[in-house]
């Protein structure tokens, strides 16, 4: 039966097996995805941005040691209790709401053979419907709406659709890398060629793909040839690649510009900034925190150095000079 490309999305995919070496030792025993940004787990921001836009069947691609995210956005009766009794209802509806957020399935990677593979282990789940692709490292502010942008853009022009962002040349080899060619829709490109992490003289162009998807199944066959590529694994990348290149079954890729405002959870560095960034624009913690940081910040400022005082004219070289009559 041919697909109608303007179907409504109702899946997503959030792949989450990986390993978190970045951050050891704290996902020794912690997964990456549930390290707090400020004081929710970065995976929440994750799995809200998919509700916010009707992606209320989420199948999270997990491994070993991930049962913290289960439990997570599971009921957690004895904490619910606790709350209950003590009268304290804000923290007992946020403790409720991460497990009354979506339908949650959940399915072991196995052996971690990239993000390729990590989404080609979701096709049983997806079936033969289009779907999201929402990346654990990549938090969008919400009120930026890129996923609904996204979406839109399937509706019109069939196909898949990837997000895309204008970073430093001398970067675009930390990213998969698209070759465009604009359309006459604001912000919206074709993709013809995708390269992953080239070195920055192959590069195509400085349009960076960044964790958001929206894939036509037809991409699951093109994963199952897929070999790996770039680090000895299947790269998502290479599958897109097929489909933009050959423009077949499965329709054209699109990639969406986006501009707005992006916290990168998946470095050190990144993360540390995410968290500020986040709580500096909170209502209930901006305020006291902007005022401490800013002091923070000045006090760490370097110091003037303070000028030399002069000597008094009496200790002058030359009026010592003139009283020992010299």
């Amino acid at each position: 039966m041919e697909r109608d490309p303007s179907r409504n999305i109702s899946k997503a995919v959030i792949p989450a097996a990986g390993l978190g070496t970045r951050f050891l030792p704290a996902t020794k025993a912690t997964p990456k995805e549930m390290l707090p940004v400020v004081d929710k787990p970065a995976i929440q921001y994750v799995v809200e941005e998919a509700v916010s836009v009707g992606l209320t069947d989420i199948l999270m691609v997990t491994g070993r040691n991930k049962r913290p995210l289960e439990d997570h956005f599971d009921r957690s009766f004895e904490l619910e209790d606790a709350l209950q009794r003590k009268g304290d209802d804000a923290r007992l509806s946020q403790v409720r709401l991460s497990s009354t957020l979506a339908d949650i399935h959940y399915l072991r990677q196995g052996d971690p053979q990239g993000l390729g593979h990590a989404v080609l282990r979701a096709a049983p789940h997806v079936g033969d419907e289009p779907f999201a692709v929402l990346l654990g490292d990549d938090l969008i502010d919400p009120r930026d709406a890129l996923l609904e942008r996204m979406t839109q853009v399937h509706r019109r022009y069939g196909g898949s659709v990837v997000a895309l962002m204008e970073v430093d040349p001398a970067l675009v080899s930390l990213y998969g890398c698209a070759a465009v060619r604009p359309t006459d829709d604001h912000h919206v490109m074709r993709i013809t060629d995708l390269v992953e992490k080239p070195a920055p003289s192959q590069a195509p162009s400085n349009y960076a793909v960044i964790g958001r998807y929206v894939l036509d199944p037809a991409v699951f066959p093109v994963l199952r040839t897929t070999g790996p590529g770039r680090g000895g694994e299947i790269q998502l990348t290479d599958a897109l690649r097929e489909l933009a290149v050959n423009d077949g079954v499965g329709g054209p890729v699109h990639g969406v510009v986006f501009t707005g405002r992006r916290y990168d959870t998946g470095d050190r560095a990144d993360y540390l900034r995410s968290i500020v960034r986040l709580a500096w624009e909170r209502d209930d913690l901006g305020p006291d925190f902007r005022e401490w940081l800013r002091g923070f910040v000045d006090s760490r400022r370097p110091q003037p150095a303070e000028a030399p005082v002069p000597p008094h004219p009496a200790f002058a070289p030359t009026a010592v000079a003139d009283a020992l009559g010299r």
